[in-house]
């Protein structure tokens, strides 16, 4: 009868066995999974060292473009605009009028005074040929002819300086129309039709449209590698899925700190480095007009320059 049942040892030996082989199916399955995250991390760390290699990155850069604000340079109520905020304008569009009447009334005075000491220039040049023959021939004395000569010099600069406020009233009659420099688009106005401008007060802001660049500000110890004629590559945020080309056109002499308006003072017994920024320009390259309308001035962007 011992031998017909089967031992305590033998019964509990079978649960075991397939406890062993369930964990052992377990560890199987999650080998190839352990492989796959193996090779994942691997591929990423090869890719964090290659990137960091070859590449050096920076997130403190933006956009930029030729902008400029645009004014007055005669002083004048406004008229008319022409004009709206945002709105694109080639070069040399009319812009702003400004009431041109006193300016007209200006030049039909220069032009008076001009004409009227034009003849008598004319008069005194003459007296003065005849004054020099007179004084070849011995008729007048070298007095004479040194007064007629003064005053024939005096009248002549007189009417010189007519001719140059001529000159001047021409060209404030052009400044009544403030023309645009270049094909772009407007930006801010601050003014009204009717509103006195004065003579250089800023009336909108101006962005020309024909190209953009980046001015990328790179920590002092990633500059190693970095040179002129070297490929980047641009990122922005307001073009998603888009990544612009350029090279490294220029890099700033100085850290962008010497410029501000109070530079560090270091000479104090209080000193902490810190890791300066030097601007980096990059000239984007290949870039259409709906290019240029997207990459608005001031947009933050993200640089990448190859140094290897």
């Amino acid at each position: 009868m011992n031998m017909a049942n089967p031992s305590p040892l033998n019964t509990a030996d079978k649960p075991s066995s397939k406890m062993d082989n369930a964990k052992s199916k377990a560890s199987n399955a999650r080998k190839p999974i352990l492989y796959i995250v193996a090779a994942v991390l691997v591929v990423f760390t090869i890719r964090f060292f290659y990137m960091n290699y070859v590449y050096v990155e920076t997130d403190n850069a933006y956009v930029q473009g030729t902008s400029t604000l645009l004014s007055s340079r005669v002083a004048g109520i406004i008229v008319k605009s022409n004009v709206v905020e945002n709105q694109k304008v080639k070069m040399g569009d009319v812009l702003v009028e400004i009431k041109p009447e006193d300016f007209k009334n200006a030049l039909a005075q220069s032009q008076s005074d001009m004409k009227a000491l034009e003849a008598q220039v004319l008069g005194a040049k003459r007296s003065y040929d005849r004054a020099t023959d007179l004084y070849t021939q011995g008729a007048i004395s070298k007095e004479r002819l040194d007064e007629i000569e003064a005053q024939y010099r005096s009248l002549d600069n007189k009417w010189k300086a007519t001719k140059a406020q001529y000159a001047q009233a021409e060209l404030n009659l052009d400044y009544t129309r403030i023309l645009a420099p270049a094909d772009g688009k407007i930006g801010r106005k601050s003014f009204e039709v009717g509103m006195l401008a004065a003579a250089g007060q800023p009336l909108f802001g101006f962005v020309a449209g024909k190209e953009r660049w980046v001015d990328a500000n790179f920590k002092e110890t990633d500059l190693v590698g970095v040179a002129e004629g070297k490929p980047a590559f641009v990122s922005v945020d307001a073009v998603p899925g888009k990544e612009f080309t350029g090279v490294v056109e220029s890099i700033s002499p100085a850290t962008g700190a010497t410029f501000s308006l109070l530079p560090p003072d270091n000479a104090t017994g209080n000193f902490t480095k810190v890791v300066q920024r030097v601007p980096v320009r990059i000239k984007l390259s290949g870039l259409t007009d709906q290019d240029v309308d997207r990459l608005q001035v001031g947009l933050s962007a993200e640089v990448k320059i190859k140094v290897h």
